[in-house]
């Protein structure tokens, strides 16, 4: 019998925030290892000093150990309260807002025959939906092709967003993680400053004026 070929492994990893200096990979393993076995465990550490960056990433076999994880959250290691989050691939990290805590997805290239509740029945096995928004055109009520779907846990976003692919009603959508204006200014005045290095490296021209509140189209343009 050939065994089941493991889940991708940017499925697999979460990143730990929020690290005490002292942890060390031995202690974030025993911590994390409750839930589930891991195949990698690293905290990041300066090159030169090599003291600890306060964060790192552990790696487990399959998606439903991270699921456990989470669901296990606050953890506490090292008598300190650390943030866990799903890793970001680093081809994803290049968007804008990548690495932002939300608790809404914009969800583009939704067809006419598609409903409230094909939407609601596909997103509420990630997590519990608190509201959906389908945008309609004001003057007609003719849906404009996309809507905002908000849930009560930012992990369940971070799930979505890591699934390169989603089908509601037999379409292919395009699911992004929806930022408020004020999200999106901050992202642009920060690559603004850093000259484009860093985690928002992001091509920003897509968006025009509008962010992720604008014409939905604006969405459908970062890759």
């Amino acid at each position: 019998l050939s065994l089941c070929p493991k889940e991708p492994e940017q499925l697999r990893k979460l990143f730990i925030g929020g690290l005490s200096f002292e942890t060390t990979e031995e202690s974030l393993r025993a911590h994390f290892e409750q839930w589930g076995t891991l195949t990698d465990c690293v905290v990041m550490r300066d090159p030169n000093s090599k003291r600890s960056r306060g964060f790192g990433f552990v790696t487990y076999s399959s998606v439903r150990e991270v699921d456990d994880a989470m669901k296990a959250r606050p953890h506490k290691v090292d008598g300190r309260v650390v943030e866990p989050k799903r890793a970001v691939s680093r081809e994803d990290s290049n968007k804008p807002g990548a690495h932002l805590t939300v608790k809404k997805i914009f969800v583009g290239g939704i067809k006419e025959d598609t409903e409230e509740y094909h939407i609601r029945e596909y997103f509420e096995k990630y997590g519990k939906i608190e509201c959906i928004d389908i945008m309609e055109e004001r003057s007609t009520g003719k849906k404009r092709g996309f809507c905002f779907v908000s849930f009560d846990d930012h992990d369940t976003v971070d799930k979505i967003v890591a699934q390169k692919f989603h089908t509601i009603n037999f379409h292919n959508c395009e699911v992004r993680k929806a930022l408020s204006k004020q999200e999106m200014s901050a992202i642009s005045s920060n690559r603004g400053r850093s000259g484009g290095s860093g985690n928002f490296m992001g091509r920003g021209s897509n968006f025009g004026g509008g962010g992720n509140f604008g014409r939905g189209e604006s969405y459908l343009h970062v890759r």
